[in-house]
């Protein structure tokens, strides 16, 4: 019914729809679209550098960037998610926390219309995207930039030593070995912790359907001779002193980079770049890349998109997600800005990639990260990961430093997430 058509003596009725409709006008007038994107650094930089292309597209909606450190956003993201309040348009996910997530109903699946991710499924490394996709199918964020594992090491250590990257890199046992021998000729660690050395070979050659901690029937595979073996040459790194017990991220940790304490470091390829650009830069020239020892194909972190459920503004969201990782151009200003090693296929065929690194002496390091990538295996992800990786970490922690026996540690350490898993 029709203001104009209200029955005769209706006048205060005409009234009361007349001033709603004068209020509902000027509330949409008075509102400016916002697209509020959550993020760490540097994606929060990367985001932001999107904003004149934004504006371009959508001179109606400002971008608004929340920018949080990594631990503090992916609280807030964790608490927005469980209470389904203080939601972003679009939020940025580590890999590891894609993994929390996958089972959640939380975030909007992007394999549905209209968002059809799937139909971009072979533009992306296919392990970053099998990262993303929860049991069921559902594809819970797109990925931007991936951490192809990579060994970075001191050349003048090495040198000092009289070690060899062959030495270094031909199996891990040569690689322990000759970390005997740089600690014995210039005083520095193989690694910062031993825990290191876990972590790159329990990650190491996994094949598809195996999953990290379960395989994608849910059995758990931490009592198996992949875990043993980096129990025990974790083990070896401790006993024979190469290692600081120093935790990644800490003072003590860019310290040790700083100062030639630390003679390789295992990583994600974007670590090359944080040593250049904040952490050691008067170090430039010193380190060199290689592949992992015995030629191991692993991956180090990864940065997401995903919308949540509750967010008003899925189709927007949607567009910028295209924008921050369809877009070749936009993940190659990433890379070049950021050192963010793009998910997408088609930036790793750039020129770009061909330039030596200065940093590494000159060295044309992204193209063994890129061949690193090529060959990461596309492993399933598990809610019980995270979990998994706790339990891990503390039984490690009792053959460390308390001499826990390794077959008892990982027999318990598969029976507690066992239990965990029937919950």
């Amino acid at each position: 019914m029709s203001l104009a058509r209200l029955p005769i003596g209706s006048k205060t009725l005409r009234r009361f729809f007349a001033a709603m409709s004068f209020a509902l006008c000027s509330l949409v007038q008075a509102q400016v679209k916002v697209l509020i994107i959550a993020a760490y650094p540097a994606v929060d930089r990367i985001a932001k550098s999107a904003a004149a292309e934004w504006k371009k597209k959508h001179p109606d909606v400002e971008l608004k960037i929340v920018s949080r450190s990594f631990a503090d956003h992916h609280t807030a993201m964790t608490t927005a998610l469980s209470t389904s309040s203080n939601l972003p348009d679009v939020m940025v996910l580590e890999v590891g926390y894609v993994a929390r997530f996958a089972e959640n109903s939380g975030l909007q699946d992007l394999s549905q219309a209209p968002f059809d991710i799937k139909t971009h499924q072979a533009k992306f490394v296919p392990y970053a995207f099998k990262q993303a996709t929860a049991r069921s199918g559902a594809v819970l964020a797109v990925p931007a930039d991936i951490g192809p594992g990579t060994l970075l090491y001191r050349t003048d250590l090495l040198k000092k030593a009289g070690i060899t990257e062959e030495q270094l890199t031909s199996s891990w046992e040569g690689y322990v070995q000759s970390g005997i021998q740089i600690k014995a000729k210039t005083g520095a660690y193989l690694m910062p912790h031993a825990r290191d050395m876990k972590d790159i070979l329990i990650r190491s050659n996994l094949q598809a359907g195996e999953g990290l901690y379960l395989d994608n029937k849910g059995t758990v595979l931490i009592n198996t001779p992949r875990f043993e073996r980096a129990f025990e040459l974790a083990k070896l790194v401790r006993s024979q002193k190469l290692d600081g017990k120093i935790n990644a991220w800490t003072t003590e940790w860019t310290e040790g980079f700083k100062r030639g304490q630390i003679a390789t470091q295992m990583s994600g390829a974007w670590l090359a770049g944080h040593l250049n650009n904040w952490i050691a830069p008067q170090t430039k020239g010193l380190w060199r890349a290689s592949q992992l020892p015995e030629h191991s194909w692993a991956s180090w972190g990864g940065s997401f998109y995903a919308i949540p459920k509750g967010s008003p503004n899925k189709s927007l969201s949607w567009d910028f997600i295209q924008m921050m990782t369809l877009q070749a151009d936009r993940q190659l200003s990433a890379f070049k800005a950021e050192d963010a090693f793009p998910a997408l296929v088609q930036v790793h065929k750039d020129p770009f990639l061909d330039q030596p690194i200065e940093f590494l002496g000159g060295q044309k390091a992204r193209l063994l990260w890129r061949e690193a990538a090529q060959k990461t295996a596309a492993i399933d992800v598990h809610k019980l990961d995270p979990i998994a990786e706790e339990i891990v970490n503390t039984e490690l922690d009792k053959v460390l430093d308390q001499g826990k026996d390794i077959r008892k540690a990982l027999q318990d350490a598969q029976a507690l997430l066992e239990r965990r898993a029937r919950r």
